[in-house]
């Protein structure tokens, strides 16, 4: 069992094969993924929750998210925030996001960014549902990690619902710092780069419980792959990369953080002979 916790399925780089893709990852154990919703902006946020409709046979289960990435952050209008709130009703969706601060490639002006965050943890917060965190700092600082980390503490902390922090690249603190706060960390192919000893200590480190696994996909293929379109069936080498660091399969790996992805979404969960697991509470999450 393995789950990719963060995929962009609706890009236009699977137009052309999507059916196929998705039977590939089902081909590969992965037994659900999360369409994230934020799309390219306004005018597309229902995406995720379109492809979580599919219930195709012979492919993976499919969760939504919605949210506006901070790249858009600068077209968001007040309209838009009210169909976020309207589609965050969806049962599919299970989070918000992907939201937060993109200092690398400042698509959006830095108050800007800033501004849009805050008001969605404000609307996640009216809709009960955690946070998929974006965070981007530029090349040659943490900046961005320990302010979004303090808007995190002062904004969303004190909700009790924790979230996501999608595609991990700061520090070991400043992962701590998220755990503290309810968060659970997901890691993606990147960990596998060989630059990324960052990363690779994160994912050491930390509790296994308290870990995802994802792809970004069409981004970030993990080596072998770097180079080429990423796609939820490679999440199986993140898991390869993460069980070589702490000494055990990446089977192992799958079926941690899949369960880690059940309990803390409150999802019905399996189990390594296939029986149903019944979920327990919400957790950090609700």
């Amino acid at each position: 069992m393995f789950v990719d916790s963060h995929a962009h399925l609706e890009m236009s780089q699977f137009d052309a094969d999507r059916d196929a893709m998705l039977a590939r990852a089902h081909a590969a154990s992965i037994e659900t993924v999360v369409a994230i919703g934020s799309g390219t902006g306004p005018g597309s946020l229902d995406c995720g929750i379109q492809l979580a409709n599919r219930e195709k046979a012979g492919e993976p289960h499919i969760y939504a998210t919605v949210g506006i990435h901070p790249h858009e952050a600068r077209l968001a209008t007040d309209a838009d925030f009210e169909e976020l709130s309207s589609l965050a009703r969806n049962p599919k969706v299970i989070a918000w996001g992907e939201i937060g601060l993109d200092y690398f490639y400042d698509h959006s002006p830095r108050e800007v960014q800033r501004a849009v965050f805050v008001k969605q943890l404000d609307l996640a917060l009216a809709a009960r549902l955690p946070v998929v965190i974006h965070c981007r700092p530029p090349e040659d600082s943490q900046n961005a990690w320990d302010e979004c980390l303090r808007i995190l503490a002062e904004q969303w902390a004190p909700s009790g619902l924790g979230g996501v922090l999608h595609c991990f690249t700061g520090l070991l603190e400043h992962a701590q710092r998220a755990l503290d706060m309810g968060f659970m960390i997901s890691f993606a192919g990147n960990v596998t780069f060989p630059k990324a000893q960052n990363i690779r200590d994160a994912a050491r480190e930390l509790p296994l419980d308290r870990i995802f696994i994802e792809t970004d996909s069409p981004f970030l293929a993990p080596v072998p792959h770097r180079g080429k379109r990423n796609e939820p069936a490679f999440v199986r080498e993140v898991a390869r990369q993460i069980g070589e660091l702490r000494g055990v399969s990446a089977e192992e790996v799958g079926f941690r953080t899949g369960q880690n992805f059940s309990r803390f979404f409150n999802l019905p969960s399996t189990n390594q002979g296939g029986t149903p697991i019944p979920s327990q509470s919400r957790g950090a999450a609700r």
